[in-house]
C-alpha cells in the first residue's frame, strides 16, 4: 500500500484533559492551522478528535487511541478494541505501541497488525529501539516511528531527540521511518531528514502553548540569574 503523504512535517495535534486546549473542536482548528502552514499529515488521539479533524482538514490522519490498562504499561492503541475504534474513524494510518512490552489482556502485536491490514489500512509502529523496529517490519508494519525512545523502562535517560535511533533505524529497515520525540528546534528538524527520516512528527513544540511559553520563561529566568551573579 502507498504512503498517503509525501516527505515533510507531520503535526501531532493532542491535548490532555487538564490542558487549556483540550477538546475536539480546538484540536480540529489546530489541525487546520497545521494544514494551512504546510503540514503533510496529522497525528491525532481518540476517535472524537480524529472525526472532528477529518471534518475540518483534507490531510491524511495517523490515528492513535491512548488508553491505560492496569496490567500493562502499553497505552498507545494497546488492544483490538482501540484499533477497531480508530478503524471506524476512517483514519488512513493506525499507529500503535510496538515495543517489546507485554500488552493488556495478553493480546499480541502481530494479531493487531494483521487485523489492520485485513481492513485495508496502513499501520505504523511506535518503537523505542532498533530491535523493535526490525521486529515491527517483520510483523508487516508499513511505517516506523521513533516515538517511544526515552519513554520505556529500557530507554529512560536517553538524550532526546534520539537522532542516532533515527539514523540506525533507517539503516536497518526498508520501510519509511518517521522521527518523533522532543524535536523542538529547526536544526534538529532538518537533522532528522539528513539522518534519513521520511517525515518528522512534531507535537509539543507546535501545539502546546503552555509548554512553549514555559521554555521561554525558563530561558529568561536562567539569563536573569546569570546577570545578577555578575
Amino acid at each position: 500500500m502507498t504512503i498517503p503523504f509525501s516527505s515533510g512535517l507531520v503535526v501531532s495535534c493532542q491535548a490532555l484533559e487538564d490542558e487549556p486546549l483540550f477538546g475536539s473542536d480546538v484540536m480540529a482548528k489546530m489541525a487546520w492551522a497545521a494544514e494551512l502552514g504546510g503540514a503533510v499529515a496529522i497525528r491525532s488521539n481518540t476517535p472524537s478528535d480524529i472525526l472532528a479533524i477529518r471534518a475540518k482538514v483534507q490531510l491524511p490522519i495517523i490515528g492513535i487511541y491512548k488508553v491505560q490498562y492496569p496490567d500493562s504499561p502499553v497505552y498507545i492503541t494497546p488492544t483490538l478494541r482501540e484499533v477497531d475504534a480508530i478503524l471506524a474513524t476512517g483514519a488512513e494510518i493506525i499507529s500503535l505501541d510496538a515495543t517489546a512490552r507485554r500488552r493488556p489482556n495478553g493480546q499480541h502485536l502481530a494479531d493487531l497488525v494483521a487485523h489492520i491490514r485485513q481492513h485495508g489500512r496502513l499501520s505504523m509502529a511506535d518503537v523505542s529501539t532498533v530491535q523493535e523496529a526490525i521486529h515491527a517490519e517483520r510483523l508487516g508494519f508499513d511505517l516506523i516511528s521513533t516515538t517511544l525512545s526515552g519513554y520505556t523502562e529500557t530507554t529512560q535517560g536517553r538524550r532526546l531527540p534520539d537522532l542516532d535511533l533515527v539514523s540506525e533505524t533507517v539503516e536497518q529497515v526498508r520501510i519509511p521511518v518517521l522521527a518523533e520525540g522532543q524535536i523542538a528546534t529547526h536544526q534538529d528538524f532538518v537533522e532528522c531528514f539528513i539522518r534519513g527520516a521520511y517525515a518528522v512528527v512534531i507535537g509539543t513544540a507546535i501545539t502546546r502553548p503552555q509548554i512553549i511559553t514555559k521554555r521561554y520563561v525558563e530561558a529568561f529566568q536562567s539569563w536573569n540569574r546569570s546577570v545578577k551573579m555578575m
